[in-house]
């Protein structure tokens, strides 16, 4: 598989539903590959980290097929990127966006080039997760790439077991095993073969993107786990960002700050909520500009 079709199979799904790249989605699913790269750099989301890595391992095409994995899967590649030089380069890229925590990391340590980091850091949606929950954590849990054991498939779905997003004692967390409906195809278009029972899959959206091997599921895995580790340590209360000298009550509201509380709080949250709804309306640049 070229790296062009790797990037379509898991850019297509948020890209019909109309988050993110061009208005035409069909053409993601072409076989030329001058026009799948050209239709990639309009994901404005994914193509600063596909160019970080691209640059990390030697100039390489962004489009390159490791250079792909490395972003929506993850790889030993993601180590390569300098975690400075990235975390520098997507707040030029996303400067004057909403988002959620970029601006709120004092340090660079946990940075990663992958699409985690993006749906849980970049993404607006963390600030959300104390005032409504339940639609930040939806969105996050279908916008994230999340791997699974199929169980069974029929017709066009099939019937995948993972575990769930979840927001529990103020920890974003994955939880226990859960079973939920992804389709693999629809009205004969599919992203990847037939998925087959027993084998683990990746699922991006309400699509499986396809199939995992054992070291490709423990690198999504630990990517994934390591960015909710890095966004918890950002919200707790014992850690510091941009103020060293923060008092112990301050500490101890250091989310309620970042979410918005009181009449001031809610009203920066409804500013700044109303112009996420614009953005996803418009062209989706709340998730594109969270942006997977």
């Amino acid at each position: 598989m070229t790296g062009h079709a790797l990037f379509a199979q898991y850019a297509y799904p948020p890209n019909e539903l109309g988050y993110c790249g061009p208005t035409d989605s069909a053409a993601q699913l072409g076989h030329n590959p001058t026009q799948l790269a050209s239709h990639a750099e309009e994901f404005d989301g994914a193509w600063p980290y596909l160019a970080a890595i691209a640059d990390a391992v030697g100039g390489a095409d962004p489009l390159d097929e490791d250079v792909v994995r490395s972003y929506w899967v993850g790889g030993p590649s993601l180590e390569k990127v300098d975690p400075d030089q990235l975390l520098a380069r997507l707040r030029t890229a996303f400067k004057g966006q909403v988002t959620g925590l970029l601006d709120e990391l004092a340090t660079s340590t946990g940075v990663l080039a992958h699409h985690s980091f993006h749906v849980f850091v970049v993404y607006p949606w963390v600030r959300f997760l104390r005032r409504d929950p339940t639609t930040a954590v939806r969105v996050m849990q279908d916008c994230r790439i999340r791997w699974g054991t199929v169980e069974s498939v029929a017709g066009e779905q099939a019937t995948v077991a993972s575990r769930p997003l979840q927001f529990e004692h103020g920890r974003l967390t994955l939880g226990d095993t859960q079973t939920e409906q992804v389709r693999w195809s629809k009205e004969g278009v599919s992203l990847a073969p037939p998925p087959e029972p027993g084998t683990t899959v990746s699922a991006h959206w309400d699509w499986v993107c396809g199939t995992l091997t054992d070291d490709e599921s423990a690198a999504l895995a630990a990517a994934t786990q390591a960015t909710l580790d890095l966004v918890n340590a950002t919200c707790s209360e014992n850690v510091s960002v941009k103020q060293p000298q923060m008092s112990a009550r301050a500490k101890s509201h250091r989310w309620s700050t970042l979410v918005g509380t009181g009449a001031d709080g809610d009203e920066r949250l409804r500013e700044e909520q109303i112009t996420a709804d614009e953005r996803l309306r418009e062209e989706q640049t709340a998730l594109r500009g969270d942006r997977e």
